[in-house]
């Protein structure tokens, strides 16, 4: 199919949508591979080119969840706000940088509320919790982009395929985004996001398309004390260039078929200038 063709395709799929919200999960195969760390940046990042971000945090309010780091207490949670209970305002807690922030502790498909009517913002960012077998809570699941988390690391890359699989036979899933966190070599994060997304297409069937990489960060432990994510606290620094590439090019991925969410409309804000992509 030629590129004309697919252009406007995804161009009348944006002219029947009913939201201008569009919805991204991130998730990882293990702990320790930064998931919150990239959840919180990009929010962060969209949130300075003018987007109107809110943060959903299926871990709810533990240690190492999105409230603990940015040290904030939401008042309720996306239950509360679908119930009535309390508005999104009143329920959420909005930091610094001007992301709101809501725990959503996830729940059965049936009690899932659908967080697009509640929300009228442009982005909503899902920190995603696995459960026991390694599935999608049905929030994360009904989400535009799925993009899991990974390290250049044989055991995470070996994780991360193993979960890949076992996503696909439970939830039938035919495509999702990864992308490489805490790159040490550019060169070789590309390697390992080539042979991924090679090995998805050739044993699964499912297209994997490479969301982008970051690279390590020397401050990335500073932040946490002060915190605050690199993109706040250090944006000069290139991890923090990375993440405002990868914010921006979230609003041009293609949608896929079916979807019947708008793209990111055009920034109030002008975004920064980010260094070349690793």
């Amino acid at each position: 199919m030629s590129k004309l063709v697919l252009d406007q395709a995804d161009g009348l799929r944006r002219l029947l949508a009913q939201t201008r919200t569009r919805v991204f999960a991130f998730a990882s195969m293990g702990r320790g591979l930064g998931v919150t760390t990239v959840a919180m940046n990009l929010a962060a990042a969209l949130a300075y080119q003018g987007r109107e971000v809110l943060l959903l945090d299926e871990h709810g309010t533990e240690p190492g969840s999105v409230s603990a780091h940015w040290a904030v207490d939401p008042l309720g949670t996306l239950a509360d706000v679908a119930s009535r209970r309390l508005t999104l305002q009143g329920a959420a807690s909005r930091v610094a940088c001007g992301v709101y922030v809501l725990p959503a502790v996830p729940r059965t498909p049936a009690g899932s509320p659908d967080p697009r009517t509640l929300w009228e913002g442009d982005v909503i960012l899902v920190d995603a919790a696995l459960d026991g077998e390694g599935r999608l809570s049905a929030l994360a699941q009904a989400a535009d982009e799925l993009v899991l988390v990974m390290q250049p690391h044989a055991a995470s890359i070996t994780a991360t395929y193993a979960g890949i699989k076992r996503l696909h036979y439970a939830h039938a899933l035919r495509q999702l985004r990864f992308l490489v966190n805490g790159v040490a070599e550019p060169g070789a994060a590309q390697q390992v996001a080539h042979n991924l997304a090679q090995a998805g297409s050739r044993y699964l069937a499912v297209s994997l398309q490479p969301a982008g990489c970051v690279r390590a960060e020397t401050h990335a432990c500073a932040a946490v004390r002060l915190g605050r994510t690199v993109v706040e606290a250090y944006p000069a620094s290139p991890a923090a260039a990375d993440f405002r590439r990868i914010a921006d090019e979230m609003g041009q991925w293609p949608w896929r078929p079916g979807t019947s969410l708008a793209p990111l409309p055009a920034p109030g804000v002008q975004g920064m200038n980010t260094a070349e992509a690793c």
